[in-house]
């Protein structure tokens, strides 16, 4: 999966409009144009169709977890420079505050099973004995499940109100 496509899919998911992402990417310090957003969201084949790097994406996921769960005191968490799915995944599940049992929940959803010890393999470090990549067939079936949970909720609301946390860094 490319990092175009998850962010079309969570566009998709919680109908982020382009002043929505582009304040998202606000909140983790990185200025974006609406025509920047236009370009990443395109399908591959497009002329206008724009790569989102690693970097860029790390930073919308910082984003997104600012958004959901409120920056962090101190400095902003510099984005990483490379990302993984591994990587991606801890960062939705940071953002959405889902817990094993929440993700498998949403994995049932899109009818993909995994074990609770398969499940915490994917958020050890690189490195531990346990550690297991997550590839691209998991990354997909969670957030399909994501869809399926979330994006009936931003449809019967006719738009979804994030539960913005307070900005503490502003004290």
């Amino acid at each position: 999966m490319t990092n175009n496509d998850i962010l079309r899919r969570l566009r998709y998911t919680f109908e982020l409009n382009d002043s929505k992402m582009i304040k998202i990417f606000q909140l983790a310090e990185l200025q974006v144009s609406r025509a920047q957003v236009s370009s990443w969201l395109k399908k591959d084949d497009d002329k206008a169709y724009e790569k989102l790097n690693d970097l860029q994406f790390a930073t919308f996921l910082n984003g997104f977890i600012n958004l959901r769960r409120g920056k962090r005191e101190g400095a902003q968490i510099a984005p990483e420079k490379r990302l993984t799915n591994n990587l991606i995944f801890r960062k939705l599940k940071i953002a959405l505050d889902l817990k094993d049992d929440d993700i498998l929940a949403l994995m049932d959803l899109s009818e993909f099973s995994i074990g609770k010890h398969e499940l915490s393999a994917f958020f050890r470090k690189p490195g531990h004995k346990n550690y297991r990549e997550c590839k691209d067939q998991v990354l997909r079936n969670f957030l399909n499940g994501m869809r399926l949970k979330y994006h009936d909720k931003v449809t019967a609301t006719n738009g979804f109100e994030w539960p913005v946390a307070e900005d503490k860094s502003a004290e």
